[in-house]
């Protein structure tokens, strides 16, 4: 499906979270993603013009991409739509895009990038992966220390706090929260926020209210459901603890946004510490 050179064992191999190792594009790659934070990434990385087809989920840089054509969503891609693009590149996402649709896709797109980040800092392998097979190593580089310095600037702030337990609510009817595997859960962590349940065999599971009785505040995330302030009176009241709107695509959002998501993630903490 893709290329298969150079050999895995070298450092420098282009691998992704499949295992498959990528060679260089060239400047001819026509590339469709279909998740909309590698989209971001893309243009970020300074590839619209390379960039042939998104989902409708895919919504940042929204002037940039206005008029890439739409291929469907993450999960109900249509495929004759993607054919026709003639793409040779294809970006999924292990948690965003069904196995059973990538290997349709994989029938015709000659090569399928596949991403898993479950930690901020593994968007330092993901620039790294798309810069090197679309020719952006420099602007990698640059995200990859721009990302470097926000998780420390998070690090600083979280040895000065102490952590807290959270909860995430994703959904309601049924309410629905993070389990501690996820990048959200991950993102939330890396400024001390401890998200509830501590253990979960799913990773979005429901969950009761009794089981949040221990959190020190909840936050209504703005997707995939999207909460508003009116819920907040709601929900503090069922939890009797503070409640608080988060921006979701702050937190949920891998790639470029990690940046800015850790620096909104601290800005936050540190305010609502100064609440106390």
């Amino acid at each position: 499906m893709n290329s298969s050179s150079p050999h895995p064992s070298d450092p420098s191999a282009l691998i992704d979270a499949s295992g498959q190792v990528h060679a260089p594009a060239g400047e001819g790659a026509r590339i469709v993603s279909l998740v909309p934070s590698l989209t971001e990434l893309v243009c970020d990385l300074g590839l619209r013009a390379q960039l042939v087809g998104r989902t409708g989920f895919c919504v940042h840089p929204r002037e940039v991409l206005r008029d890439i054509p739409k291929v469907g969503g993450t999960k109900d891609v249509r495929l004759e739509v993607v054919r026709a693009l003639a793409p040779t590149h294809l970006l999924v996402n292990v948690d965003e895009n069904t196995r059973e649709t990538v290997a349709e896709l994989a029938r015709f797109v000659p090569h399928v990038i596949v991403t898993h980040p479950c930690t901020p800092a593994d968007n330092l392998t993901l620039f790294r992966l798309l810069g090197g097979v679309f020719g952006r190593e420099a602007l990698a580089a640059e995200l990859c220390a721009s990302l470097e310095a926000a998780l420390l600037r998070a690090a600083e702030l979280r040895r000065s706090l102490d952590d807290e337990a959270v909860a995430y609510l994703i959904w309601r009817e049924p309410w629905m929260t993070v389990a501690r595997s996820t990048y959200i859960s991950a993102m939330l962590a890396a400024v001390g926020w401890q998200t509830a349940p501590a253990a979960s065999e799913l990773r979005y599971p429901v969950f009761s209210w009794a089981e949040m009785a221990s959190v020190a505040r909840v936050f209504l995330s703005t997707e995939p459901y999207h909460f508003k302030p009116d819920d907040l009176a709601e929900v503090s009241a069922l939890a009797a603890k503070p409640a608080h709107m988060i921006d979701g695509e702050m937190v949920s959002w891998y790639g470029s946004r990690a940046i800015a998501g850790l620096d909104y993630l601290v800005a936050l903490r540190r305010s609502l510490a100064l609440e106390k």
